[in-house]
């Protein structure tokens, strides 16, 4: 597990999966809604080169591919980093170019988690992107180094999803809507519908009883914690245990869902 923020790389997420919009999917009703489709609140995966390519006069509304991005999380490698008596200041390196981050002291485990920072070191960083003078910058909310050096690439292909997610959405604006689509928004909080013991399979391989798991999985209350134990998904959604878990099963195995705390809590990895 790559913690919080992990995506699992898995060839799923490119072959539909659940997550990719087909031709059935509802189309925002018009181009500026996408945007407001994508809460700027989420946590955007980008890569430094992403962000340098923003426009240089914008410095408060950062649109990337139709979307708001606010909060950011980037991995690089640390190649400065300079001490201060409130703030610690770096450059992280991704490979595609170098971003200034700042981490504001406020208490005593701020200096604790930057202490075990080195120059050198991979991370995983999130942060608040912020421009000034044609300077972009990340404010550092979280900083952590990684351990498992498959969440590097890890990153990068979450960053090509966002992205081929992100622009291919646009493409299908004039599509028009059809019920029932087994499609599922990069941020779609919906609420879960009632079980049905149908066992119909959708064009994205997924079964309703997977689907309805997924999208409460989606909840805001889910996302932005260590997921739901299966206890709870089973009761709010009146599904058996053992098929439960059958679900939550494939739904792993297909790289949508992943394991948190321990083995009972689960949670999406749309925008993990």
């Amino acid at each position: 597990m790559y913690g919080s923020s992990q995506f699992d790389g898995s060839a799923a997420a490119f072959m539909g999966g659940g997550f990719m919009p087909t031709q059935t999917a509802h189309p925002p009703s018009d181009s500026s809604s996408i945007s407001k489709n994508r809460e700027a609140r989420g946590l955007f995966p980008l890569t430094v080169k992403q962000i340098s390519n923003l426009a240089s006069n914008d410095e408060s509304n950062f649109i990337i591919d139709g979307a708001e991005v606010n909060n950011v999380t980037i991995v690089g490698r640390v190649s400065h980093k300079e001490d201060k008596a409130s703030e610690y200041t770096f450059l992280v390196d991704d490979g595609t170019g170098q971003i200034e981050c700042t981490k504001w002291v406020q208490e005593s485990l701020d200096t604790e988690q930057m202490g075990e920072i080195l120059v050198g070191m991979y991370v995983r960083v999130h942060g608040h992107l912020r421009g000034l003078q044609g300077r972009r910058f990340l404010n550092i909310f979280s900083i952590r180094p990684v351990t498992d050096f498959n969440e590097i690439p890890g990153h990068f292909i979450e960053c090509i999803y966002v992205h081929f997610y992100n622009t291919r959405l646009q493409g299908v604006t004039s599509q028009p809507p059809v019920a029932n689509s087994t499609s599922i928004p990069l941020k779609g909080y919906q609420t879960a519908p009632p079980y049905q013991s149908s066992e119909y399979s959708s064009a994205d391989g997924l079964n309703n009883v997977s689907q309805i798991i997924l999208n409460f999985l989606q909840q805001p209350a889910y996302l932005n914690t260590e997921g739901a134990h299966y206890d709870v998904i089973a009761r709010q959604l009146n599904i058996p245990v053992n098929k439960l878990k059958e679900e939550l099963q494939m739904l792993v195995d297909n790289g949508l869902v992943y394991t948190t705390i321990n083995d009972d809590y689960y949670k999406s990895t749309v925008n993990a």
